[in-house]
């Protein structure tokens, strides 16, 4: 049994990757990179605008057309992809972290603290994360930082069940009641034998939850709690196209295909990694 597993999983290494990944991987990659360095798709200002060039078409001079203050659509999705990826990956890292803590600590804090810890989990999961995300921006006002905080807030709990559940798995291995024996200490522990075991599985969550946090930023910021005008973000950037759609659908349809794009593209990649670590077929 489990040299076919083994044999399973090594053909799965060596399958080639479908051609869905790769456009996916090569989408991702070209929007890190314009999060990196627009200078290279772009040298236009995402800002400044010219009011005579207002809600002009897609054509030569501006592929994507202009919004209503002049401005190319192309250069402001450019330069929206670095505040859109830094959210959303702010979010993600922050969550990670306080989930991670969640999770050990009511795994390994006694019964007690398990219930504690879990029952506070179960009460943010039973709200809409949207919803409690936009409950922690009406407390604390609008804006980037606000944002990456509201964000991690209502998808921590995701991450802490899952640390919980691989650490009370690990908990009771072998090993880690050997190293108890010896008379480690706990901290010793937790980072040599536990950490090291839930970290795997983690990223990977954490890697096809980028796209659900990237989904809320652009959605706070639709809502008008993210990152103010007029910065280049794409939340904002769809709000502020609605108006327009019936004269100028471009203004709305581009940062709304900038959004969805990295979203799935994500999720594909998350998803190949999840099936990778499996020993499944990408």
């Amino acid at each position: 049994m489990t040299a076919a597993v083994t044999a399973e999983a090594v053909r799965a290494r060596r399958a080639p990757a479908r051609p869905g990944l790769w456009a996916a991987a090569l989408f991702l990659g070209l929007v890190v990179l314009a999060a990196l360095a627009p200078g290279l798709f772009t040298d236009g200002s995402a800002v400044d605008g010219d009011p005579a060039a207002a809600l002009m078409p897609p054509g030569a001079d501006h592929v994507f057309g202009t919004d209503a203050n002049g401005r190319d659509v192309f250069v402001r999705i450019v330069h929206g992809a670095r505040p859109s990826l830094l959210v959303g990956l702010g979010a993600t890292a922050l969550a990670v972290a306080g989930g991670t803590a969640l999770g050990l600590v009511a795994a390994l804090g006694g019964r007690w603290l398990d219930e504690l810890v879990m029952r506070l989990v179960d009460v943010v999961l039973s709200l809409p994360s949207l919803l409690l995300a936009l409950v922690v921006l009406v407390m604390a006002g609008p804006g980037t930082l606000n944002s990456v905080c509201a964000v991690a807030v209502a998808t921590m709990p995701v991450y802490a069940r899952l640390v919980r559940v691989r650490a009370m798995v690990v908990r009771g291995s072998g090993y880690v009641e050997a190293a108890t024996a010896l008379g480690l200490p706990r901290a010793v522990v937790v980072v040599r034998h536990v950490l090291p075991n839930v970290l795997a599985p983690l990223l990977v969550l954490a890697t096809i939850e980028v796209g659900t946090a990237l989904v809320a930023v652009a959605s706070l910021g639709f809502l008008g709690f993210g990152p103010q005008p007029p910065a280049p973000e794409w939340g904002a950037m769809l709000a502020a196209g609605r108006d327009y759609t019936a004269v100028a659908w471009w203004v709305a349809v581009f940062p709304g295909l900038a959004i969805t794009l990295t979203v799935l593209s994500i999720t594909v990649v998350g998803r190949a990694l999840r099936r990778r670590g499996e020993g499944r077929d990408a």
